[in-house]
């Protein structure tokens, strides 16, 4: 019976003991830390639309004014069917060219593609996979925004 009169006694004891330690000491409980306020503020960046290095568009195209002429005005060869409709992302700007590459088209060709708009463009079709791509030079012959995701009619052999 005494056992169970002191655990008690002890217990309250030993409670009270922390009202006696400093605060912040070894021993004390404290939630995170305050946050401190900024004393050095990174310095301002600035970059182009293609990064630290911005390229304009007409710099990494080749190809040349007669060459976009002379695809715009190419007219329809005959025997040339629609292989389907794809909406086009721009392409790799590396690769040079008058170009569209699509899961549509099976092997590499001539043909030509048509958009929303009437504007018809001869270009080489290649085989691709995922999402269609137009190169850069197709995009700035048909006047499109290297942003947009326009909609082509693609014509084969």
């Amino acid at each position: 019976m005494k056992q169970i009169v002191l655990l008690p006694l002890v217990a309250l004891a030993l409670s009270g003991c922390a009202l006696f330690q400093k605060p912040g000491g070894p021993t004390a409980a404290t939630g995170p830390a305050a946050p401190q306020p900024a004393t050095e503020f990174a310095p301002a960046v600035s970059t182009g639309a293609l990064g630290a290095r911005s390229v304009s568009a007409a710099s990494l195209d080749k190809t040349t004014a007669e060459e976009k002429a002379a695809a715009l005005a190419a007219p329809a060869k005959g025997g040339e069917r629609a292989l389907g409709k794809a909406v086009v992302a721009l392409g790799p700007p590396a690769e040079q060219g008058i170009w569209l590459s699509s899961a549509l088209i099976k092997d590499k060709a001539q043909g030509r593609i048509v958009t929303a708009a009437g504007k018809s463009l001869a270009v080489e079709l290649r085989p691709g996979t995922g999402g269609a791509l137009l190169s850069l030079a197709a995009f700035q012959a048909l006047g499109l925004s290297l942003t947009e995701l326009p909609e082509v009619t693609v014509y084969g052999p």
